[in-house]
């Protein structure tokens, strides 16, 4: 189970990466993709800005990729997760000047951002799950894995 939860934490985190990377240092490129500049008008700061903070998401992404703890890791996804959720439903509402078939694979990858996080914090909670067993089991207590905190009840 850490092994998915790190595979995805850095696929995660190299994404966000990638796309940080491209909005800070080639904006007006980043900007002239269809589903991004969404027929608006380019606003260089506004995307330098949007590229910084997705840098900011990568690293908090790529510690807890690294670190693993319970904390680190939810917070992380959650993180994510705020901006996923509310970035979905923007595009959603803004699908006119898509062709068909790119408003769909749009909405699907979108969905996607969402769902690969939500899983992953659904192994968090497992993860959380078993460790309250192993503490419960006799002669165990006190034990946990490596980048489990104590589970407090």
């Amino acid at each position: 189970m850490r092994g998915w939860l790190r595979t995805g934490l850095g696929f995660l985190a190299a994404t966000q990466l990638v796309v940080g990377s491209w909005a800070v240092f080639l904006p007006a490129q980043f900007f002239a993709l269809e589903v991004v500049g969404m027929g608006m008008a380019y606003n260089r700061h506004l995307m330098i800005d949007y590229g910084a903070m997705t840098l900011g998401s990568a690293v908090v992404l790529g510690a807890a990729t690294v670190h693993m703890g319970q904390w680190m890791t939810r917070t992380a996804l959650v993180m994510y997760l705020a901006w996923a959720v509310p970035h979905f439903f923007v595009h959603l509402t803004m699908l006119g000047h898509l062709s068909q078939p790119t408003a769909t694979l749009l909405m699907v990858a979108l969905g996607l951002a969402i769902a690969l996080p939500a899983g992953l914090l659904a192994l968090t909670k497992q993860r959380r799950s078993d460790a309250h067993r192993r503490l419960a089991a006799p002669g165990d207590a006190g034990r946990t894995g490596p980048g489990d905190a104590p589970c407090r009840s």
